[in-house]
């Protein structure tokens, strides 16, 4: 499942799926992968059946002993102006916490996407995603397994950012973050407002209309002034949201609308230990973002690139993290079906620097956004008849996502686990 690689790489146990077993590792392993058969049985490889509003897909369970709470912050920062639209003159973002949760009865549980994001979803992102369908699937109707409001437990804990790929929303990295979040994290995932391809606001913004669409109308990494605002975009929003998060637990109520957060949420946050991981350009800005703010402890790349794109005939510029190295752990984690001379190029680089704080794996049988939602979702609909067998190997790869899910849940919440233990203490106001 997962090839050695040389570089500075750990090697990798192919039976477990994972790599050399410390007893962290065994531990986790232990727990997830019998627990694959249920976590599929509620989500996996079947579609609901077909209703007048379409298909439902549903999203796999999270094996953790926690049961999840979520909220969604408007967060509005008025030290910088909009990127990709000169007449807003601050930049908005939107992010969605999962913690584990004091109790869930009576509090409901939430909708993977709103109504509003939901609408556009399914008219953008097919077209970024090729293969996808363009009706039948109520993309409004497949619920998390986290309770909106739920109380948080009184316990302090620490915090990991995700940030998604280039032109994807928060939502597509939902299972990841409850699986987390279900295994003694607070999980906080980052929208891009203007690069995600859609962000629904609790209420209209400066942008005059209360969802967003996304500025993109092809791949960023064919525009090199395009990716570089992106990254610079995505990093400004990390440690915007950080210094949110930071206010937080010091008792500030943050938020564009100054609602009360959740019981227990603020205290629960533990703005010392901070991770973050990210897919795509999401990758790239968990480990450029880390290089820049050693609040950051450890980060992990889900196949992102560590270089600018290059003009014809050039290649593109390294990010720092790449030409100088990290001084903290970096996990790049990749699929066989996307790797390319750019991210051999970018990786190699900063994992041939002395420390052996970086270590790389791969997944096989595997293409790009096997790192999202899509990994189970994608075989939901091919199905269902909804996309083809061609449209789900370009999408996700051939490997059945009763392996890719817990696989990929392993390695990030393994990692982790190694650097970021999530053990938590009581709250200063439990």
């Amino acid at each position: 499942m997962f090839r050695q690689h040389r570089d500075n790489s750990e090697r990798v146990d192919r039976a477990a799926g994972g790599g050399r077993a410390t007893v962290g590792r065994r531990a986790v392993m232990k727990s997830v992968v019998p627990a694959v058969g249920l976590l599929l049985a509620g989500s996996g490889g079947v579609a609901r059946a077909h209703t007048a509003d379409g298909v439902t897909v549903r999203l796999p369970a999270p094996t953790g002993p926690h049961r999840i709470g979520t909220t969604t912050l408007h967060l509005v920062d008025h030290s910088r102006r909009d990127p990709w639209d000169a007449t807003i003159p601050v930049r908005e973002v939107m992010v969605s916490l999962f913690y584990p949760a004091r109790t869930v009865r009576g509090y409901p549980v939430a909708r993977q996407m709103t109504k509003g994001a939901a609408e556009l979803f399914a008219v953008i992102d097919p077209a970024m995603h090729q293969g996808l369908p363009k009706a039948g699937v109520n993309w409004a109707a497949t619920t998390t397994h986290a309770h909106t409001g739920a109380p948080a437990q009184p316990v302090r804990r620490p915090v990991l950012l995700y940030s998604p790929g280039g032109g994807d929303p928060r939502t597509l990295g939902t299972g990841t973050a409850e699986e987390l979040a279900s295994r003694g994290y607070v999980v906080v995932t980052i929208d891009h407002p203007g690069d995600a391809s859609e962000v629904d606001f609790p209420t209209r913004t400066h942008y005059r209309q209360k969802v967003r669409p996304t500025v993109f109308r092809g791949d960023p990494r064919k525009n090199p002034g395009l990716f570089r605002t992106a990254i610079d975009t995505r990093i400004a929003d990390t440690r915007f949201v950080l210094d949110t998060l930071e206010a937080m637990a010091a008792g500030h109520r943050p938020g564009a609308e100054r609602r009360a957060l959740p019981e227990n949420l603020a205290d629960a946050l533990d703005p010392r230990r901070v991770g973050m991981y990210g897919h795509s350009a999401g990758g790239t800005t968990a480990a450029e973002a880390m290089y820049e703010d050693h609040r950051i402890k450890a980060a992990v790349n889900l196949e992102g690139y560590l270089n600018h794109p290059g003009k014809p005939g050039r290649t593109g510029e390294l990010f720092p993290v790449a030409r100088h190295g990290v001084d903290r752990p970096l996990l790049l984690l990749g699929t066989d079906g996307f790797r390319d001379e750019d991210i051999d190029r970018s990786w190699s680089a900063v994992l041939a620097h002395p420390g052996g704080h970086t270590r790389r794996r791969q997944l096989d049988n595997a293409t790009h956004w096997v790192f999202t939602d899509y990994a189970a979702m994608a075989p939901q609909l091919q199905a269902a008849g909804l996309m083809s067998a061609d449209s789900r190997l370009k999408l996700v790869g051939a490997i059945d996502p009763a392996r890719s899910v817990p696989v990929v849940r392993d390695h990030v919440l393994s990692f982790f686990a190694r650097h970021l233990p999530p053990a938590g203490r009581p709250c200063r106001r439990g």
